[in-house]
């Protein structure tokens, strides 16, 4: 398994252990991680979800007064290290 996908599933597996119910998805380039957040945590939670977000290359936070507050993480797929990375065109 590539570094990327131990890193999500570490991370999907520490929000679950925080209660929180993970959606993972598979894009192209990076592998997304999305939870659903409640109106109030305590401070102690809101650390330990920074601290499983430190795994993810890009997070953040959406908040709206429709859909509640989404937690996401994007964890970047490794890029191949031989073969024909660039594609068709590519000089190397």
């Amino acid at each position: 398994m590539p570094a990327s996908g131990l890193s999500v599933a570490a991370l999907a597996a520490r929000l679950s252990a925080l209660g929180f119910t993970t959606r993972v998805e598979e894009h192209p380039w990076h592998t997304s991680v999305e939870a659903e957040l409640p109106e109030s945590l305590s401070a102690e939670t809101w650390r330990e979800v920074l601290d499983a977000v430190a795994l993810a290359d890009r997070f953040g936070l959406l908040a709206t007064s429709m859909n509640g507050r989404t937690l996401w993480a994007v964890v970047r797929r490794t890029v191949p290290t031989t073969g024909d990375v660039g594609g068709p065109g590519h000089q190397r």
